[in-house]
């Protein structure tokens, strides 16, 4: 089966590697001609994905990647991966996806299959995909299939990975959901059907909404602690001593990644359509949205406490990257915590070994490349904001030669003279 992987980022990228290894024919499109010439040379530009898995599928003639459309044609199913952001309202927004369907209507057939892979709201793939589709003039479910498949990607799981994370699947109809079953069962171990791309839709949102309900609810209770000067990572380590009843969340400086800060908004927005407010939700998406300001009033107090304005002071902020171990700046928390510090008139610098120059962003971008990490550099700060805790830093040298630590992610005990818990 002749497969086409639209959109070739965090998650497209992989997928498209993973079905060409199963031993597809895929064609991988891309509008960045940067990113489509980077693969036809074999080289990857995920930390996640190698330039010899790249290199490999590249030479055996199994995948390639183009910025024509024209080869849609050609194909017999079709995987969308595209961005669905929200706008500055926080309502979703699907732009993405409807203007890719546009560049891809001239060259759609009879018999394709059609795959929506972006996270969105209950509904979407019956109310915004069907329609455009049948305005081609085909039939759904009879000359034309569409199913919708929620991405499940993990940047820097080494445990789970695409062929073996189980594959969510609601079809439009039953021969829609046949296909897409036909089509995802040659690349991932494990598929599961379920009655209709709306519960396929609602089980994604579900999945990262109890991330983010939990990791709001252990944020306001770090809060908690910090008042009453308790160590709340020692609390959730004795609290894991329980064998049932309770999974460990931690806290952070904010929430990062393509889903879990963006999910609960989509349904919160559609839900709203059926006269329902999810205030639940909402709480916890607000508690995971105030968590920068809390951290840089927490630095600004520990600044204060030493006769030191924020304004003027030199910071370095460790990792870019919204969680350890990976190059994946969407959403960071970091980015919002540099834009925080810079506009209280500090002289903010960072320090990630996976992103070495600040990247372009629809809402920031600094004039900022990765400082390397040296005794004197780190001596040189009057703070050391720690945002992401990836393994590649040395934390006994960096606690040896900072003046003054913020440590949102626990990797210091508490009782050190120079750190304060964030």
């Amino acid at each position: 089966m002749y497969t086409g992987i639209i959109g070739l980022g965090y998650v497209g990228l992989p997928l498209a590697v993973r079905f060409a290894e199963a031993g597809c024919e895929v064609a991988g499109f891309d509008i960045d001609e940067n990113k489509v010439s980077k693969l036809n040379d074999g080289i990857s530009y995920i930390n996640g994905i190698s330039s010899t898995r790249v290199e490999s599928i590249r030479t055996n003639g199994s995948f390639t990647a183009t910025a024509d459309f024209a080869v849609v044609e050609r194909l017999d199913a079709l995987i969308l991966c595209v961005p669905t952001p929200l706008n500055k309202q926080k309502e979703p927004d699907l732009s993405f996806v409807e203007q890719t369907l546009k560049m891809l209507s001239p060259y759609l057939r009879n018999h394709q299959l059609l795959s929506l892979e972006s996270t969105t709201y209950p509904g979407t793939t019956e109310e915004v995909v069907v329609p455009f589709v049948e305005s081609l003039g085909f039939t759904v479910g009879e000359d034309f299939y569409i199913v919708y498949s929620p991405e499940r990607e993990d940047p820097g799981n080494k445990t789970y990975t695409t062929k073996s994370i189980p594959k969510i699947i609601g079809g439009v109809t039953p021969s829609c959901l046949q296909k897409g079953m036909a089509l995802y069962q040659k690349a991932i171990e494990t598929v599961v059907p379920v009655r209709s791309t709306r519960t396929a839709e609602l089980t994604k949102l579900l999945e990262n909404i109890y991330r983010s309900v939990n990791i709001g609810l252990v944020n306001e209770l770090k809060m908690v602690a910090d008042r009453m000067d308790i160590d709340i990572y020692e609390v959730i380590q004795a609290a894991s001593t329980k064998p049932f009843g309770y999974v460990p969340f931690y806290p952070g400086p904010g929430l990062g990644g393509h889903c879990i800060p963006i999910d609960p908004f989509y349904l919160t927005w559609k839900a709203r359509e059926y006269d329902v407010q999810t205030r639940f939700i909402e709480l916890a998406g607000e508690i995971n949205t105030l968590m920068p300001e809390w951290v840089v009033q927490k630095l600004y107090d520990a600044l204060n406490e030493q006769g030191k304005p924020i304004k003027g002071s030199k910071i370095l902020v460790l990792g870019l990257a919204y969680k350890k171990n990976v190059d994946d700046t969407r959403e960071s928390p970091s980015v919002k915590l540099i834009d925080l510090l810079q506009t209280k008139g500090a002289e903010v610098s960072y320090s990630d070994p996976f992103v070495p120059v600040f990247p372009e962003k629809r809402d920031y971008h600094f004039d900022m490349d990765s400082i390397a990490l040296t005794h004197e550099k780190l001596q040189s700060f009057d703070c050391v904001l720690l945002a992401t805790d990836h393994d590649a830093f040395d934390y006994d040298m960096i606690q040896k030669n900072s003046r003054m630590i913020v440590d949102t992610r626990g990797k210091w005990n508490q009782k050190q003279q120079n750190i304060i818990k964030a």
